[in-house]
């Protein structure tokens, strides 16, 4: 199996990076319609519009793309296991388990959007908007310049 991985190696780091592409799109956008839902009256038709898109988001694309990027880069690692000696690839999957946790928990909140029970202000989702954009940057950064 290995062999066979090491024959397609390029193209599933291919499709590992597209998953992420989409991935990060969904994170970097989610948050932000919470900061546009958050500001909406609950039950008005902006309120039941964000939920659409906040669920479809989640379920068509983000959710997918986690699966995949995950999926991927398991079988880049099955595929040349060596990747486990690098001090950057154990910094960089402890990075991934914060995002997939970051992941959880957008998912949580668009359920307590759904519900209509968001307490939370616009400016809280202001502020966790940044985190996947930390997470990603530092978890680029390890994958690319292997500082360690």
């Amino acid at each position: 199996m290995a062999s066979f991985l090491l024959t397609y190696y390029l193209w599933i780091k291919a499709l590992h990076i597209i998953a992420i592409i989409a991935w990060m799109a969904g994170m970097l956008y989610l948050p932000r319609l919470y900061v546009y839902h958050a500001e909406a009256p609950k039950g008005s038709d902006k309120s039941e519009t964000f939920k659409v898109m906040e669920r479809r988001l989640l379920r068509f694309i983000m959710n997918p793309a986690m699966i995949a990027s995950l999926v991927f880069g398991v079988l880049m690692i099955w595929a040349n296991p060596d990747l486990m000696k690098q001090g950057w690839m154990h910094a960089k999957l402890g990075l991934i388990v914060l995002m997939f946790g970051l992941h959880g928990v957008f998912s949580k909140w668009r359920k307590v959007f759904e519900r209509d029970e968001n307490t939370r202000s616009a400016k809280f989702y202001k502020i966790w908007n940044e985190a996947p954009t930390l997470l990603m940057i530092i978890i680029v950064i390890m994958a690319v310049a292997e500082p360690f």
